[in-house]
């Protein structure tokens, strides 16, 4: 069995933290609120996995200079092993990149757009496998650190529901909070018809994928389950 490193998840996603937790994964969580409009990438591809470089860095940074931050995190202020993951989505449909809507009446204008078409939604994964055992006062570089990433891409299918559908599901608000504006593990799940490739990515991380990443690092998923 491998070393169980500590886990932190640059991103405030709810969603993604239950994905971490269905699977044995107990996640700190350290938002990076990392500047996107600092980015100028156009392949969605590119553009995701750029983004979760960013944000994933920025925490690192974060957790290299502050130690009071690693003792709340990480319950010490030289922890071990450390891996901090961070993803971004968008959702790609009639070759536009969409990513959280403004409004509720961006909202409702995408989702007429999209309804009865077929999206790709991709997820972009970088971690960062990075020794604080090794910051020292004074010192931010720490220890040495590895970055492994990939993006994932699964294809959407929507249905059509009607304008009056639309209005209610965006009057609940969940569509707001989310890459694409639906939550497949929610109400939004009612609007889609099937997918093609891994369903977990559209929720926000691929979680085969991780099992990859985590290899590449050198760790084996399974030592988070003990």
């Amino acid at each position: 069995m491998s070393v169980k490193p500590q886990f932190v998840l640059a991103s405030a996603s709810p969603a993604r933290r239950r994905l971490l937790a269905m699977v044995g994964i107990e996640a700190a969580v350290c938002p990076s609120n990392f500047d996107e409009s600092q980015v100028r990438v156009f392949d969605p591809g590119a553009l995701v996995q750029v983004l979760a470089k960013h944000k994933a860095a920025t925490v690192v940074n974060r957790l290299r200079r502050d130690e009071e931050l690693r003792r709340s995190l990480l319950g010490a202020a030289m922890p071990g092993p450390t891996v901090v993951m961070g993803c971004d989505s968008v959702l790609l449909v009639n070759g536009e990149v969409c990513g959280k809507p403004r409004d509720a009446d961006d909202a409702i204008a995408r989702w007429k757009a999209m309804r009865g078409q077929v999206g790709s939604l991709y997820t972009g994964h970088v971690l960062f496998n990075v020794d604080l055992s090794a910051v020292s006062l004074g010192e931010n570089n720490g220890g040495e650190e590895q970055m492994v990433g990939r993006s994932q891409v699964t294809r959407v299918y929507f249905g059509d529901p009607s304008d009056e559908q639309i209005a209610a599901y965006v009057a609940t608000g969940e569509p707001l909070q989310c890459a694409g504006c639906f939550a497949l593990e929610g109400k939004g799940g009612m609007f889609v018809e099937k997918l093609e490739g891994c369903h977990t990515n559209v929720i926000g991380l691929s979680l085969p994928l991780l099992r990859h990443l985590l290899a590449d690092l050198g760790y084996d998923a399974t030592s988070f389950w003990v």
